[in-house]
């Protein structure tokens, strides 16, 4: 016996469609992305280097 219950092609077309986004912005993540870690490591580099310049500075 077959299912006859009617599918909405819409549902259909937007699950596909997002399918396809997701696995192009993964494609995009790994090409062009860097990681969480890397993000936080150059945050926190940006961070003791802007520290170490405000100690250095010289005021009257």
């Amino acid at each position: 016996m077959t299912d006859h219950t009617p599918i909405n092609l819409n549902k259909v077309r937007k699950i596909r469609d997002r399918a396809a986004e997701k696995a192009q912005a993964d494609a995009n993540a790994v090409k062009f992305g860097r990681s969480k870690a890397e993000r936080l490591l150059e945050a926190a580099r940006a961070d003791k280097a802007r520290s170490a310049l405000d100690q250095s500075k010289f005021e009257e």
